[in-house]
């Protein structure tokens, strides 16, 4: 009584009827015809919805359509099929946008999601980022699915807060494979793909969350600190100051400003509301905060 399907799908059927199969097998690859439809988002220069045929590469839709990463940062990842889908590198853009390539690679063509990423983001809070909404969405029949994604999510977030340890990444694997064959329905069978991934293309980033206690990123929150620099700042300016929720942001005796840590919250404020012409403000890992200090003593 019931027909549930992608709405891409009931857009194909009346051109298929109306001009035929052939018609239709006339665009894309052979064991993938038709076209995809994408929703191309995040730091990629023209955002909204792609339809391209299929076998068209990732470095096509990103760099020709979507013209691009934004300013002058580097691209990084894409994370392509929904939540459940994968995070491929940019030796990935070359890939043929079809089901077997795709699904190689690690990603899905899933919801038709292409969430584009830069040289600020860290692969692995995207991955827990992800890893919580499926995580969230698993009705719960599956004791691998209920359980499993919700010890993913806590060693991931143990991992981001700079509190993992080596053996967490074999256990990660090996509880991302066992919710896969264990899980009844897709959503269990495709959660583990952006933690999977991402382990298989940006594992260095996952070791020196754990090894250096520090985010290469600078994107979570426990593994940063805000820091300004005095030769940047101006006596002049005060907006950082304004911009605090907490008063963490105080002058100095010279009329310079400078952050107390224990009061940040780390909102990214402060980095916000520094005027461009002094880029003051500057995102640190501790040790490196600690060099700074000692550098202008």
């Amino acid at each position: 009584p019931t027909v549930l399907n992608n709405v891409k799908t009931f857009c194909y059927v009346p051109p298929v009827i109306r001009k035929g199969a052939g018609w239709f097998k006339s665009t894309g690859t052979p064991g993938s015809p038709g076209t995809a439809v994408f929703s191309l988002v995040g730091k990629v220069s023209c955002t909204g919805l792609v339809e391209v045929p299929m076998g068209t590469t990732l470095r096509n839709v990103i760099f020709d359509v979507g013209e691009g990463v934004p300013g002058e940062k580097g691209f990084k990842a894409v994370q392509i099929g929904g939540p459940s889908g994968g995070c491929l590198p940019e030796a990935a853009l070359d890939i043929p946008i079809d089901f077997d390539s795709l699904r190689e690679a690690g990603a899905i063509m899933g919801s038709g999601g292409l969430v584009v990423m830069d040289e600020d983001d860290c692969m692995v809070a995207v991955a827990r980022f992800f890893l919580e909404f499926t995580q969230h969405e698993s009705c719960g029949k599956c004791t691998f699915c209920r359980l499993g994604t919700r010890q993913m999510l806590d060693l991931l977030t143990d991992i981001t807060k700079g509190e993992g340890e080596p053996k967490h990444l074999e256990t990660l694997h090996e509880l991302a494979e066992d919710i896969k064959a264990g899980s009844l329905c897709n959503l269990g069978k495709t959660a583990p793909n952006p933690v999977l991934t991402t382990l298989r293309y940006f594992g260095d980033e996952y070791r020196a969350h754990i090894k250096e206690r520090v985010c290469p990123a600078r994107m979570c929150p426990d593994l940063i600190v805000y820091y300004i620099a005095p030769e940047k700042c101006s006596k002049l300016c005060n907006v950082c100051v304004g911009s605090c929720p907490t008063e963490a942001v105080y002058t100095r005796e010279d009329g310079l400003k400078a952050i107390n840590q224990e009061k940040c919250v780390k909102c990214n404020n402060c980095l916000k509301a520094c005027p461009p012409e002094y880029n003051a403000v500057i995102k640190l890992s501790p040790p490196e905060l600690l060099k700074e200090k000692e550098g202008n003593l």
